[in-house]
């Protein structure tokens, strides 16, 4: 099954599930749940599962995708999680996963623009996979954590290269407003039971500058949820970005920086194809 948060023809937020070529609105269905976060706090995938297959209300060109979770309560971000990316970068394997945050309102959804900021020329793309909290847990075991996994998605973990190396944190290179893609909707959990056995491709004008098996992770997910609901409870709708194998814009020769135009597509098995087209920030 696949969720979707969306913007109506009216201009109404709302979620709902996929049929064919068209989205069922539920959040006029179901009481309780306005947005796709509230949505996963209830037992309700069950009741969504029976809703797909009405009659879409909406053909999928006449909304606005939204960032899946468009309002998390907390988005980490792993870096360095593939080798080839850990060995083009120059860094060296550590220990534990290294982590950063990112806040929703530098998040984009597919098909809307990813914007490169006017302070900087050094946008990089990352092709990644994001993972959707389903179940609150605190203290997870690893061998439990995928149950509390509500589904995927497609992540573009763009990023401002220069200012991400202002200091030794990623922070500021990783939050720029429309940096940030997440779509273009949710597969839930029962389609996918084993994420380490998915394939990741980004392109960039159609041309593959990323490709990797999500195998290659150092931190695969189920340890990465233990790890970070060690430090705090993963609650329904968190998303963990769980970082990008080698290929990367900035370790090319020249580097490979995105311009207003170009169009950037992640895609994983199983999911879907992120698409996103780079426009330039501007300034009032």
């Amino acid at each position: 099954m696949k969720l979707v948060s969306f913007i109506k023809p009216d201009g109404e937020t709302s979620y709902g599930v996929i049929n064919g070529e068209g989205v069922v609105d539920l959040a006029s269905r179901l009481e309780g749940a306005l947005t796709l976060r509230q949505f996963l706090h209830t037992d309700a995938l069950v009741g969504a599962a029976a809703l797909a297959t009405e009659p879409p209300d909406f053909a999928l060109s006449d909304i606005i995708f939204a960032p899946v979770i468009p309002n998390p309560n907390k988005v980490i971000c792993i870096g360095l999680n593939y080798a080839e990316h850990v060995r083009e970068t120059g860094r060296t394997i550590t220990e534990r996963p290294a982590m950063f945050p990112r806040f929703s309102g530098c998040q984009v959804g597919h098909l809307q623009p990813m914007i490169r900021p006017s302070v900087s020329e050094e946008f990089d793309y990352e092709g990644e996979l994001a993972v959707i909290i389903g179940t609150e847990g605190r203290h997870i075991k690893a061998e439990n954590a995928l149950a509390h996994v509500a589904g995927y998605a497609c992540y573009n973990d763009g990023s401002i290269r220069d200012w991400q190396r202002h200091t030794s944190q990623f922070m500021a290179g990783k939050n720029f407003v429309g940096t940030g893609s997440f779509g273009p909707w949710m597969v839930t959990a029962d389609e996918i039971p084993d994420p380490s056995k998915l394939t990741l491709e980004t392109r960039l004008n159609g041309k593959v500058v990323q490709h990797s098996g999500t195998d290659q992770m150092i931190t695969p997910v189920p340890q990465l949820i233990a790890y970070i609901s060690t430090i705090l409870p993963l609650l329904p709708g968190d998303v963990i970005v769980t970082g990008t194998p080698a290929g990367v814009g900035m370790k090319r020769t020249p580097p490979l920086w995105l311009k207003p135009g170009d169009v950037v597509e992640v895609e994983i098995s199983k999911i879907g194809v992120l698409r996103n087209e780079i426009i330039a920030e501007q300034r009032k």
